[in-house]
């Protein structure tokens, strides 16, 4: 039972697109992680994801809308929900997800897809 500093954690972080866990709980994962510019349109087949709004804001873009999430304001993606984050300016986010997910979903991408971190 150890407090964590997002600050100091972001502060941490120097590559867009690489999430750095920060706790594990009942199987999800914690994370944060900087960006900026547009990530590949993908879905996660069996897991929901949580985006949350940091500092900055960014687009959660959907096939068929846009969602605009400002700092302090986060949206839940469904399972299978096909969507992508796009930053004109760097942000920083929080993201809550089951472990062992792949950031990129049902796609490998060579500059987007992170390691997978082992416990």
């Amino acid at each position: 039972m150890e407090k964590v500093s997002l600050s100091e954690r972001l502060d941490k972080i120097s590559e867009h697109w690489r999430p750095d866990v920060v706790a594990r709980l009942n199987g999800q994962e914690v994370k944060v992680v900087k960006f900026q510019g547009a990530f590949p349109w993908h879905h996660h087949e069996k897991e929901d994801e949580m985006f949350l709004a940091l500092k900055g804001s960014f687009k959660l873009e959907f096939r068929d809308k846009t969602v605009v999430l400002d700092e302090g304001e986060f949206v839940v993606v469904p399972k299978g929900v096909e969507h992508r984050p796009v930053a004109d300016e760097e942000v920083e986010v929080m993201l809550f997800e089951p472990a062992g997910i792949r950031n990129t979903g049902n796609i490998v991408d060579e500059k987007f897809t992170a390691p997978m971190e082992k416990e």
